[in-house]
């Protein structure tokens, strides 16, 4: 399985677990000059920018550590973008959530980090 195909897939997986937890899909791979945001979903009416982490060990620090300063940044960046085209969103509250994702990346087990950073910390 190839890096892209396994990021596929564990992604998919963290979106059907997290429309099980309630979340809605706003956007998948949502594109802009600033990065990409994985997903974009609302839950209870706040936006959530989930970044889906992957790692097969804990080898590194696991998918926690690499969301670091600069990932933050380019997140929030894409937020940003993202809602500077879905101004009728804009007005929302938002949140950053991290899914880190072990394991089979066919049924991987799952550890959401709600708020794991603010806006201003990117």
């Amino acid at each position: 399985m190839t890096a892209r195909a396994r990021g596929a897939a564990v992604e998919a997986a963290a979106l059907a677990w997290l429309q099980q937890q309630g979340l809605r899909l706003l956007a998948r791979n949502a594109h802009s000059r600033g990065g990409e945001l994985d997903l974009v979903m609302e839950d209870a009416g706040s936006l959530v920018f989930v970044e889906v982490r992957y790692r097969a060990g804990r080898g590194f620090g696991g998918g926690a550590a690499s969301v670091d300063a600069g990932k933050r940044r380019r997140l929030v960046q894409a937020a940003a973008a993202w809602l500077g085209a879905h101004p009728a969103l804009a007005m929302r509250p938002c949140r950053f959530d991290v899914v880190l994702a072990s394991g089979n990346p066919h049924a991987p087990r799952f550890d959401w980090q709600r708020a794991a950073f603010d806006a201003d910390e990117g």
